[in-house]
């Protein structure tokens, strides 16, 4: 055992003794509600991304308390835990490589130098001609395009960066500015590959674009990027001037493309995949009914968060720990009291109750995913899933709950329960971004609890000493009262398809979309094509016959590799228009047809 390992236990251990001696009330309260959330979102933890040390900490924790309350270990191989693989990262391989030859001279150029991939590559090697397609950017209603006059069918496209008008958000090209928006109109002109160069003109310096993990997203072509003073000296050899050209380019608002004369590349795209393993942190608390033992009522709550930032972080170039004590800090610590309570109060529970500490939320609903495709006890025999997530800014009252919709019975025990005079503001639909949508998802009836957002959402200061603990008591106390009615109520609750209140966060509503589908991607999955989890009720995506489960492949007659080609696809219709659609169903392929409806 080195001193490292040693060091870790000894801190763990006394974190779990320091909740064993100080959270001793079988009740609800504030104080212990702060010290969950104090040492979740402490330094210690680093802020518990999936697949860190922090996470894990935390899920020993977590598990430590379900069994100093009592609860059964529901994971698999009788522990608490439920493992799940999941894709923690990429990056390029050492075999990547970019090698010019121009006449007679051949260049050899370094990664992470001269030229970088990009993480969206499709793994190939490929040895072509090289056109510069300008901006990359096919408008018509611009009467703009890049493509028009040449041809780029099977060879590499050099695309700048930005827009004619830069990079400014109320551009009128602004729509047509997005990476994977121009490697998907590269690819479906035909090119093999695309190189992007950030010009002279939006940066002075030559300049790299970094290597990024984007996820679920393939491109399904080679994807990298070289510095500026690189196609610059391709262009002089030819006596053209890239600066010159992007200035002209911008002036006029005209294209000027043209095959590179006398230049051809040899690429060779290599993107590894890391995976790593993190853990569902499940504890049930048996029924007493015989009969309705066996049916499970499931509460929730993701216990991950950002770790030191990145991808997801609202303060994009800060490097620091993101406590996450709202975000879910606070819903994980609801979910530990309510399972001190209810356990404290068994005796009066018909139904088995399954407590869940999910992690992967943030990276996509991985954990509850994983659970609702592997479940520990039968869906089938599971009658609702109370989720809690970001409960600890009660603001003059002020609750939010989702789900309303989705069984005709939940708005009569929301109400009865309500007790505290919380100013409930209730929504219909099951589907959104957090762990109820998986349950959703399996028709299953959900509730998601929610204080709302606020200015540290997803930032370093979101803080243990910014939580209204008096105020999440007032709300776990609540999903406590629900729960235990729940769990006794003489019927299964009816489950119904809710209508949508907000298709937000939920993928495929971009800006200039005017027409909606209808479906929920399901983001867990690593597919070429779009992958969905569930249709909207009523919606055109339902009434053509999609389900979840299908993998979209072509939207319109154009191929789709990923999420990215979906949404922007989108953007070419019009509420009304009718649109081919394949979908992989299995292993079938599928042809269906959908009448586009106007975004909601």
């Amino acid at each position: 055992m080195t001193t490292l390992k040693l060091f870790l236990i000894c801190v763990l251990l006394s974190a779990v003794s320091f909740a064993q001696d100080n959270t001793s009330s079988s009740n609800i309260t504030s104080q212990e509600l702060r010290q969950h959330v104090k040492f979740l979102s402490s330094d210690q933890l680093s802020g518990r991304k999936t697949g860190e040390q922090g996470n894990r900490e935390a899920a020993e924790y977590i598990a430590s308390e379900f069994k100093r309350y009592g609860l059964q270990p529901a994971g698999t191989e009788g522990k608490y835990f439920q493992e799940f693989p999941f894709l923690a990262s990429v990056k390029q391989g050492k075999n990547s490589k970019l090698v010019l030859h121009v006449e007679n001279k051949e260049y050899d150029y370094k990664i992470d130098d001269e030229f970088n991939l990009q993480s969206v590559s499709t793994d190939t090697s490929l040895s072509t001609s090289l056109v510069f397609a300008g901006y990359g950017i096919t408008a018509d209603s611009l009467h703009y395009d890049d493509y028009a006059g040449i041809d780029v069918m099977n060879k590499i496209a050099v695309i700048l960066r930005y827009t004619p008008e830069g990079s400014k958000n109320d551009s009128r090209f602004y729509l047509y500015s997005a990476l994977m928006k121009k490697i998907f109109n590269a690819r479906e002109h035909g090119a093999a590959g695309v190189i992007l160069v950030v010009g002279p003109l939006d940066a002075e310096k030559p300049k790299l674009m970094q290597f990024e993990y984007m996820e679920s997203a393939n491109a399904g072509i080679a994807v990298m990027s070289m510095r500026w003073d690189i196609l610059d000296s391709l262009f002089h050899a030819a006596n053209r001037n890239l600066r010159t050209i992007q200035q002209g380019i911008n002036d006029t608002r005209k294209p000027n493309s043209f095959l590179i004369e006398n230049a051809k590349a040899d690429i060779q795209t290599q993107v590894l995949k890391e995976y790593s393993t993190s853990s569902n942190i499940l504890g049930l608390l048996q029924g007493n009914d015989p009969q309705l033992s066996q049916e499970f009522l499931i509460i929730g709550a993701h216990m991950d968060h950002l770790g030191m930032g990145g991808k997801g972080s609202l303060a994009s170039d800060t490097v620091a720990i993101h406590h996450g004590a709202d975000d879910n800090a606070s819903g994980t610590a609801g979910l530990l009291e309510a399972a001190q309570y209810l356990a404290s109060h068994r005796e009066q529970l018909k139904r088995s109750i399954l407590f869940i500490g999910f992690s992967g939320e943030e990276m996509g609903l991985l954990g509850s995913n994983y659970y609702t495709k592997n479940p520990t006890f039968p869906i089938d025999h599971t009658v609702a899933m109370l989720n809690m997530d970001m409960v600890g800014r009660l603001t003059d009252s002020a609750l939010v709950v989702e789900g309303m919709g989705t069984s005709p019975e939940w708005e009569t025990i929301v109400k009865r329960n309500n007790k505290d005079s919380l100013k409930v503001k209730l929504k219909p639909d099951g589907f959104g971004p957090s762990d109820h949508a998986s349950f959703y998802a399996k028709d299953l009836p959900v509730m998601f609890f929610f204080t709302n957002l606020h200015n540290d959402y997803h930032r370093p200061s979101d803080t243990w000493d910014k939580i209204n603990y008096s105020g999440e008591e007032t709300v776990v106390r609540f999903v406590a009262r629900i729960a235990t009615d729940i769990a006794n109520v003489p019927t299964k609750p009816a489950f119904t398809k809710a209508a949508v209140s907000s298709m937000a966060g939920m993928g495929g509503d971009r800006q200039g979309v005017r027409v909606s589908l209808g479906v929920v991607p399901d983001y867990a999955e690593d597919v070429v094509g779009m992958k969905i989890s569930g249709t909207r009720p009523g919606s055109a995506a339902e009434k053509a016959g999609l389900k979840g489960g299908d993998v979209i492949i072509s939207f319109g007659a154009k191929t789709i590799k990923n999420i990215y080609d979906f949404t922007y696809l989108l953007g070419e219709y019009k509420p009304g228009d009718e649109v081919a659609i394949i979908i992989k169903r299995d292993t079938t392929e599928i042809t269906l047809k959908a009448i586009l409806e106007a975004r909601k």
